[in-house]
């Protein structure tokens, strides 16, 4: 884990092999327990471990009250410091993984705590601790700022990063304590150190901003591309390590990154798939959501998030073997409806209980019953096996149509070129050759049926 960074600095990923780590998840007295705690605590430990960070002890520390000046009280601070400088003596209690493990990763370097943390409660913690301190917020954009591969992901990843780092410049620069003086551009007389500094993160957040309206404007470009010639779009969206990229790599034979990995994806992919009807549809995989995900990211990923809102279908992809299921459900479904979404979702949502192959015949069962009483179509798929792939894009291919105009269309037999048009763009469900006229009882989308009655003459 590096220190602040300026600005303007840029770098690669450290290597944080051997960088021993605690996890904190803080739990109000006062909160009704929802019995999610435990399962919050072993993501976040995910979390830290998909940046290499060792996790040599994890816990949930329930607090009276959240204390303005350290998040916990005195007493938990003062426990946890004396943990962290054990040198690795005593015995790890991981609720997140193997309990009973021995700490033998030498002294925390890094605490890693579960929840929003002001600029003030985490210099005090880290003045008490002696070590780096990272909120939620700041380990997934640690995550995000490794995983970003195209120019677009790193400029919303960097943008995330600074918003949420101009706050926390009195932290950053507290050994930079002395005025200097400027001329120009360089700021006034008396200017000091950290107003230079906010000065050059709203510059460049400017910048940023300006740069991702251009990205933007250029999705923009593509979409309208596409209306011309319509092609549905189908976005595959789900909670972080869902099986999203599988899944995606399994309907459209390609070779995205997936692994069992928090946030393996961040960039979007597309690929074209034809449905058994003759329907082309674009298949898109996006970035996974999670629970209290940062505002910061929510904002700086909008371009990209705007294909989910284009889209004609959502496919909500579950992890069904997971405890927290529900939960996980509950948080993506709100992030849609930040998006805008709302009740537009029950329209076009496709449900996809996914990893079936890792349960018991007996949870397969009972999700079956649940798939038949669901009010939205609901599919049991193992991206892994391919197991119930043919069945979700049958679905799919049903939900595109099911606002289709099925119509007859009378063809002179010479007129070869509107009929290769209705096989290419509709769905040819019967042809009668007859010695007046070709007739044929076409189903297709309205954009489609408009484009035909231009052409024609």
């Amino acid at each position: 884990m590096t220190g602040p960074r300026k600005p303007d600095q840029r770098s690669s990923a450290p290597d944080r092999d051997g960088e021993t780590c605690l996890v904190v998840h803080p739990l109000l007295k006062s909160a009704s327990k929802t019995g999610r705690e435990d399962a919050l605590l072993g993501e976040a430990v995910g979390l830290a471990k998909a940046i290499n960070l060792n996790v040599v002890h994890s816990e949930i520390v329930t607090l009276g009250r959240r204390r303005p000046a350290t998040l916990f009280g005195s007493g938990v601070v003062k426990r946890l410091s004396s943990l962290i400088s054990a040198n690795g003596e005593g015995e790890e209690k991981d609720r997140g993984g193997p309990k009973g493990k021995a700490m033998n990763g030498g002294k925390i370097t890094v605490v890693i705590v579960d929840a929003p943390l002001s600029p003030v409660q985490q210099r005090n913690l880290e003045r008490d601790w002696q070590c780096k301190v990272i909120d939620r917020t700041g380990l997934i954009l640690e995550i995000f700022g490794e995983r970003a591969r195209t120019r677009e992901g790193r400029l919303q990843v960097e943008l995330a990063a600074l918003t949420y780092q101009r706050g926390r410049l009195v932290r950053s620069w507290t050994h930079l304590e002395r005025q200097r003086g400027g001329a120009g551009f360089m700021g006034g007389p008396g200017e000091t150190q950290i107003e230079t500094d906010r000065r050059l993160i709203a510059t460049r957040i400017t910048r940023l901003k300006r740069e991702l309206k251009d990205v933007k404007r250029t999705r923009q470009l593509h979409r309208q591309a596409r209306k011309r010639v319509p092609s549905p779009v189908v976005a595959l969206v789900g909670y972080t390590n869902a099986g999203k990229s599988t899944l995606f790599n399994s309907l459209t034979q390609a070779k995205v990154k997936a692994v069992d990995q928090l946030f393996a994806t961040l960039d979007p992919t597309m690929r074209g798939l034809d449905t058994p009807a003759g329907q082309t549809i674009i298949l898109s995989d996006t970035v996974g959501f999670i629970s209290q995900l940062p505002h910061e990211l929510i904002s700086a990923f909008q371009a990209t998030l705007e294909e989910v809102v284009e889209a004609d279908v959502i496919v909500h992809v579950r992890d069904a073997a997971n405890e927290d299921t529900e939960n996980q459900k509950a948080d993506v479904l709100a992030v849609l409806r930040d998006l805008g979404l709302g009740e537009a979702v029950g329209d076009m949502l496709i449900e996809v209980l996914n990893k079936i192959d890792l349960l018991t015949t007996a949870d397969r069962e009972a999700l079956v019953n649940q798939a038949a009483r669901s009010n939205i179509p609901m599919v049991l798929v193992s991206a892994a096996t391919g197991e119930g792939c043919e069945t979700l894009i049958a679905t799919i291919d049903e939900r595109i149509t099911e606002h289709f105009r099925t119509a007859e269309v009378s063809l002179a037999h010479d007129d070869g070129a509107s009929l290769a048009w209705l096989y290419d763009h509709g769905n040819i469900i019967e042809r009668r050759n007859e010695e007046d006229a070709i007739h044929l009882m076409v189903r297709m989308d309205a954009a489609n049926w408009a484009r035909f009655e231009r052409r024609r003459p």
